[in-house]
């Protein structure tokens, strides 16, 4: 598989704001933080969808999903919360290693059509996504 933004990631190559680590998945926060508190989890694994990835990374990750959405929940304890994957360029996926968004809602993030996908990359400053970060991380128990 060629390699992605998120293998870079996850070896060090480029910076992230680390949330969660074991040796299958990577969980940090998102670039864009569309909500505060928007994270993103990976396998170590890399497959480019749902429909490569095997039976074992799988299960990986099913486990780390439920400490991932609990940490965010604990930490900000949002109204809801969206766990959002695409599979295929037709359904919005633009990174081909698979992936999950975690996507905190809060009351004043919905408008009349629905809720909002409005970046703030450049509103948020490394030091704030580190904090946010930080503060995720803090709830994950071993």
């Amino acid at each position: 598989m060629p390699e992605t933004i998120f293998s870079k990631i996850i070896e060090g190559e480029i910076p992230s704001h680390k949330v969660y680590e074991d040796d299958y998945v990577y969980a940090f926060l998102d670039i864009s933080q569309v909500t505060k508190g928007h994270t993103l989890l990976v396998p170590k694994k890399a497959s480019a969808n749902i429909f490569e990835t095997d039976a074992e990374t799988m299960k990986h990750i099913g486990v780390a999903i439920p400490k991932i959405a609990n940490a965010i929940k604990d930490a900000f304890n949002p109204n809801g919360l969206n766990i959002i994957q695409n599979n295929g360029e037709f359904a919005d996926q633009s990174v081909f290693h698979l992936h999950f968004h975690f996507l905190p809602r809060y009351e004043n993030d919905v408008d009349g059509f629905g809720y909002k996908w409005v970046t703030h990359e450049d509103t948020i400053d490394d030091d704030q996504k580190a904090e946010l970060a930080k503060q995720i991380s803090a709830q994950i128990e071993g």
